[in-house]
């Protein structure tokens, strides 16, 4: 694999914003989405992931400039630092460096020989028998310097991201998706009802293999507008149009929702702006409600807009001019 530099296009300098602005740019021209005719593209991606991976983490970017880890992220073998003359066991005195890679990352040990050669006079194969493994030399009682390392487990495999963009309804209710993955991979997706946009879905197992097993895969979920819900928190927010004559009489009047339409009963004299409350006709609410329900929702709050007849109406304009010269009131006297 590229130097991760180089894939990024980002000097060894770059600051962390740097190098975040350099892959969000190179995500969007590389994306396999953006890219469906070119074969190479998911390769291309991966190839983007992994080196964002390495610099995008401070610990592993560190590594990897100290030559610590690869480009891939894998530990590289350091070898064995002799420096003759050196310490304070005589001129046949060595320095040797051992590294472990394991649950608490990688990490980096330097030991002194006390004669010539390694421990003492002991033999170089059992050297590296001591730091693979083998059997342990030295006094009784005495602590061999040149234990064995421990590697810890080996590495997963890379995660895969990809995005999909679900509709108002999938996000209430849940449901499947078919998401096409950077590496070419098709997947049926389970949708889990009282998703948000934002929310990620993990697929484990499901990414790039590795020793260790395969990554796992992220779905960045985003919720597609709907013509007339918007989205507040659990809640959905309604525009709901009315005539003069159910602002001024009351009526009953069809209201939609996700579960299909409702009826509410407008009061007589019921002002624009008004909001009404539907229970329960909204989304999933996560973490469910205070009483301990697992599948409350949120409600429906629609808000009264009454709206006039298209084209006019010369009667209706008559009665207005008539009210104005004989009823005349004042709504904004609060206002002065």
């Amino acid at each position: 694999m590229r130097d991760p530099y180089d894939v990024l296009g980002v000097s060894k300098t770059a600051t962390e914003a740097e190098i975040k602005s350099a892959y969000r740019k190179l995500a969007k021209k590389l994306h396999p989405d953006a890219n469906k005719s070119d074969p190479k593209a998911a390769s291309r991606f991966a190839e983007l992931n992994s080196a964002y991976e390495i610099l995008g983490e401070t610990d592993k970017r560190k590594a990897f400039d100290r030559g610590e880890i690869d480009a891939e992220g894998k530990p590289r073998f350091q070898g064995f630092g002799a420096r003759p003359g050196a310490g304070a066991g005589g001129p046949h005195d060595s320095q040797f460096e051992s590294f472990t890679w394991g649950p608490s990352g990688f990490q980096r040990e330097r030991h002194s020989s006390g004669g010539p050669g390694f421990g003492g006079g002991g033999a170089f194969e059992d050297v590296l028998r001591s730091m693979f493994g083998g059997a342990r030399g030295g006094a009784a009682g005495t602590r061999d310097p040149f234990e064995a390392q421990d590697f810890g487990p080996a590495p997963s495999g890379q995660d895969v991201t990809a995005s999909v963009t679900i509709s108002l309804d999938e996000a209430a209710k849940g449901g499947t998706r078919r998401v096409h993955l950077p590496n070419g991979k098709d997947l049926e997706v389970k949708i889990p009802a009282g998703l948000s946009s934002g929310q990620q879905i993990r697929l484990k197992g499901q990414g790039m293999p590795g020793p260790g097993g395969a990554g796992d895969v992220l779905i960045t979920v985003t919720v597609a507008k709907h013509p007339f819900f918007t989205v507040d928190g659990d809640d959905l927010r309604l525009d709901l149009p009315v005539t003069l004559y159910e602002a001024v009489l009351g009526g009953k009047v069809r209201v939609p929702t996700l579960d299909g339409a409702v009826e509410l009963a407008i009061p007589p004299k019921t002002n624009a702006g008004r909001t009404f409350r539907l229970k329960g006709k909204g989304l999933k609410r996560k973490g469910g409600s205070k009483s301990g329900q697992k599948n409350a929702r949120g409600d429906l709050l629609a808000t009264v807009r009454i709206v006039l007849p298209e084209g006019g109406d010369d009667a209706l304009t008559e009665l207005m001019q008539t009210w104005r010269d004989t009823r005349p009131y004042d709504p904004r006297k609060d206002l002065k």
